[in-house]
């Protein structure tokens, strides 16, 4: 996820994509990856839970803020504030990065899994990726996504377990999963 813009109705750009009015960005079978959450005190925020590649949910991601779970910091998850970046650490690798912006907006890195363990993106990874951008495209599976908008629909792209893939679920469909 590249940047969190504020508008009447909230957009999320993941490389060169735009998701409005979109509450589920990315979806794996039934847990949203990244989701956009009306909160009191900012009218939308992005919500991502960051698992372990073993399945153990570690931390929450709401907004620009990083929160273990119990089970991350059992795991010793470390979250550290620095100049204008938030950053999250498991195992001594890397696992997440907000980069504040201008106004409300921020910017984001991950290396995320699924909660059985499969790969979302990476940065030099020599593992197959589920999803992973290049800052231009998002490519899905054997999809490539560039200068697409996505908007007021339930779900922006599900990927299935079994290798199926949805790109664009209107709310009444990802209402009945």
């Amino acid at each position: 996820m590249d940047e969190l813009v504020f508008h009447s109705n909230p957009e999320v750009q993941i490389a060169s994509n735009s998701f409005v009015n979109v509450p589920v960005i990315l979806q794996y079978d039934d847990t949203p990856l990244i989701s956009v959450k009306k909160t009191e005190t900012v009218e939308f925020t992005t919500e991502v839970p960051i698992y372990h590649e073993d399945g153990t949910y570690l931390a929450k991601v709401r907004g620009n803020r990083i929160y273990p779970t119990e089970e991350g910091e059992k795991a010793d998850v470390e979250v550290r504030e620095l100049p204008d970046v938030w950053v999250c650490t498991v195992e001594g690798r890397t696992a997440f990065e907000i980069h504040q912006q201008s106004g409300e907006a921020f910017r984001t890195e991950a290396e995320l899994y699924t909660p059985d363990g499969r790969l979302v993106k990476a940065h030099d990874s020599p593992e197959l990726d589920l999803i992973d951008t290049d800052g231009q495209a998002l490519e899905v599976g054997g999809l490539t996504m560039k200068n697409t908008t996505i908007q007021n629909m339930g779900i922006g792209v599900w990927i299935h377990s079994d290798g199926g893939l949805e790109v664009g679920v209107p709310p009444w469909i990802a209402s009945n999963s």
